[in-house]
């Protein structure tokens, strides 16, 4: 176990979570701030890139699990980002959309920003957020976060605007 919140818990994600993985990453809805859903292929790499996280940097993208059932919700945590050339640690979520509208993103959002701070000593923390993407805007704003600015993000061929939210450790 990472941490544990009220009704979550986040654990590193295992090669038996790729199924739960792909109802996610696989649902063109839930992905639309990625402009696609991702194939097999992109799942695996995805899935394959957090596991490599953990070993490098510590931390990655955790399996968010419902306390009460032991259910895969989807993921939350953390990633080495670059935000305006600037090197920043971000807290990203992205849940399954039968979980959505649960308060479970913020839940694990907030769990994941105790983490940093508390944890690993992380003096500021970010969500980089696609400029349509206004579900993922409230939860940075309920996680304390304000706009710190502007970028453009070229994925796919697209160029995606995203802002740039933080929130600094209280001293």
């Amino acid at each position: 176990m990472i941490f544990e919140t009220e009704r979550l818990i986040a654990r590193e994600m295992t090669a038996a979570d790729l199924p739960a993985l792909k109802e996610t990453l696989q649902d063109p809805e839930a992905m639309y701030a990625y402009a696609h859903a991702f194939s097999d292929d992109e799942v695996a790499a995805w899935l394959a890139n957090n596991r490599r996280r953990y070993r490098e940097d510590g931390f990655g993208l955790w399996a968010v699990i419902r306390r009460s059932d032991r259910q895969f919700i989807g993921q939350c945590g953390l990633t080495k980002q670059v935000f305006r050339d600037q090197p920043v640690v971000e807290i990203g979520y992205l849940l399954a959309r039968r979980f959505w509208h649960h308060g479970y993103a913020i839940e694990a959002a907030q769990g994941a920003k105790r983490y940093a701070f508390d944890q690993l000593k992380v003096p500021e923390v970010w969500s980089i957020i696609r400029d349509t993407n206004f579900a993922s805007m409230n939860v940075a704003i309920r996680n304390g976060m304000l706009v710190r600015g502007r970028m453009v993000k070229h994925y796919y061929g697209i160029e995606m605007p995203h802002y740039g939210f933080s929130v600094r450790q209280r001293s």
